[in-house]
This record gives structure tokens, sequence and C-alpha cells, in this order.
């Protein structure tokens, strides 16, 4: 922040990982059972997104090319520059993973260290990857030698407080050849709990010294991006949660980049956001889109003016056609809300949530 209390971002937009020339420097990271296709298209045609990550996708299952595992890598022509992140404890089956999307025309690759689920760590992925300093290293360099894409790392700080190994493994994944890291500043014990560390993402930046280093964690407002960027010198921001608190949010941080005031979207394009993210999510999946677009329910409420007994409806909603119903009276009652903190920061789901 400025002194007068402004946002200011002065270097390039733009930033490179490998080959490629990111748009912008704030990203969308992969949330387990949320960042899907259609979520997707929908910020992108907002603007100011730079990278997007897909959802975690199981190594060995999308070799084996089952159907959920291939609906998660499911992308568009619209959907660039995109990266499939990919979880598992085999380097030979990571780095074939990473061949067979190569193979398919993926733009790059983003190995997954920072997944706190049990049922991904008792695999032997996610975070577990991170106590073995070794193991890891190893298993990184070979999934950078099987593919000519860009192959990126997300991790956490470490295990937990007495073990934060991600500095010293940031250091040697730069020598094997990473193009970049996006580092989660807490621990694996932590999960979502407690406040980011910035000063542990800022030392994993001193660490390396030349490939980016993406800070992420607690960044729901353009005030977060701009002190997370300048408490730890990080190259660029990967937002997750804070994407669907506020969809705008990357559109707002361009205006920044571009020397512009950041937008706040009118009561029309909220109600309309809202529509063509489902359109797009039906588009995909049908008439299925109807369970999966609930738990988004909780998240837009708040921002998109959503009085409460309309956002409940969105958690029950059954046809599109009952969705349809229901945007039109949130046109008409748009703001008639009593609550202006998201239901999903009240209780978050842990994890991905199915029915919600």
């Amino acid at each position: 922040m400025s002194p007068d209390g402004s946002t200011t971002i002065l270097e390039s937009p733009t930033l490179a990982i490998g080959g490629r020339v990111l748009p912008a420097r704030y990203c969308l990271a992969p949330l387990a059972g949320y960042t899907h296709l259609a979520f997707r298209r929908a910020l992108r045609e907002l603007g100011g997104l730079g990278l997007a990550t897909t959802d975690l996708v199981h190594a060995l299952q999308l070799l084996t090319g089952n159907p959920k595992s291939l609906a998660l890598v499911e992308t568009h022509t619209e959907d660039r520059p995109l990266s499939v992140q990919i979880f598992g404890g085999e380097a030979r089956v990571l780095a074939d993973a990473a061949r067979w999307l190569e193979d398919h025309g993926y733009g790059g690759v983003d190995l997954n260290m920072g997944c706190p689920m049990a049922k991904v760590n008792g695999s032997g992925g996610g975070a577990r990857l991170m106590c073995d300093a070794g193991g890891a290293a190893r298993l990184v360099e070979a999934v950078v030698a099987a593919v000519s894409i860009p192959v990126t790392v997300k991790m956490r700080l470490g295990w937990d407080r007495s073990s934060l190994t991600a500095p010293a493994l940031a250091c040697e994944f730069e020598s094997v050849g990473v193009a970049a890291i996006t580092i989660h500043g807490r621990t694996r014990a932590q999960g979502f709990q407690g406040t980011v560390d910035l000063e542990g993402i800022a030392a994993v930046v001193d660490a390396v010294t030349d490939i980016p280093i993406i800070g992420n964690g607690d960044v729901r407002t353009v005030e977060d991006a701009a002190r997370m960027r300048q408490v730890t010198g990080c190259a660029a921001v990967a937002i997750g949660r804070g994407a669907m608190l506020d969809p705008w949010l990357f559109r707002k941080l361009g205006d920044i980049a571009e020397g512009q005031p950041p937008r706040d979207p009118s009561r029309d394009e909220q109600v309309d956001f809202l529509a063509r993210h489902f359109a797009l999510m039906t588009e995909q999946h049908g008439e299925r889109s109807c369970i999966l677009f609930r738990k988004f329910a909780a998240w837009y409420g708040a921002k998109l003016g959503i009085p409460e007994d309309l956002e409940q409806r969105l958690r029950l909603f059954e046809t599109n056609a009952e969705f349809g119903e229901i945007v039109a009276e949130i046109r008409e009652r748009h703001g008639d809300r009593r609550q202006h903190v998201a239901t999903a920061l009240i209780k978050v789901p842990n994890g991905p949530v199915e029915r919600w």
C-alpha cells in the first residue's frame, strides 16, 4: 500500500513461467471441488486472470482414463493459459501423467505437494512429499525430464512448525529445472486454520535465484494481494477462496496494474455472472449441474446481493427451470440481504462437497 492508503503495483503486469508469458500476475489457485472448467471460463470473461490451475487430479487415474479425472482436465480454447495439477507418490506415474498431458496439448503441469487432506497424504502424495526432501527432489526431477512444457510445484511451508522444509525444497526444485513454485503460507498441520505466514513465504522467495515464487493464502481483497506482494517479495499471487468470495477480484487487480481505479460490478453484472456460471456448467455437465452448482451459493450470496432465502433455495434447487425462477427473483430483490458476510465463511467445507 502507498502512504495515502491506495494500492500500487509498479512492475510489468505480465510474468514469464518457463516458455509461457502470463497476461497477469494474479492466478487462480486449485480448489478441490470448485475450480472446474465452467468456473475458470466465467472468471476469465471478467478479465484480469493470469494463469488458472485445475482441481487436483490423481495421476494414475488420469492415465487409466477415469471419467472423473478426465472431466477435471476438460478444457476449452478460451481456457488459456492453463496448468493441470496432478498428485501421487510415484515418480514414474507422475512422469507418465505429465507426458500424457503434454501429448494432449496442455501447456503446463503443476505438482501438488500442498494438499493437507488425509486421503491424498495417505497415498504418499500432497504435503506428505515434503517430509522426504531427497525423494521429493528426485520425483520432481523425473517429471521435469519427462516433458518440455513448464513444470511447477505447489507446496506448503512444511508438514508442521517443527519441519519448515519449503525453503530448502524450493532451492532443490530450482536446481532440477522447476519453472515456478506456488507456496501456501501454512503448514500441513494447520490445514486452513490460523493465518497465513507471510514471513514464511518470504523465506522461500529468498531461497531461490531466478524462478518466480507465487504467494498463496488469505488473499480476499486487492489490499491483501498488495500486502502479500510487498511483505514477501513474491512475483505473483495465487487466489483460491478469495475468487469465490469476489469473482471480480482479478479484474480489480488488473485495473490497478493498468493505473486505473478498481471497478466494482454493477447490480446487473452480479446477477449476470451467476447466470453465466451456471450456463457454462450446464454446457459441460447437463442436468447434473443443478447438484454441482449448489455449493457455490454460500460463497456467492453476499457479494452478489442474494437475499438469504434465495441463497437457501440455490442450495436446494433441482432443475434448470427452477434456477431460472430463482435468478429472476434475485433480479427483483437484489440487495435485500441482512447478512453481508458470506455464509461460506461461517462454515467452510473441508475439501470437495458434492451436495451442500
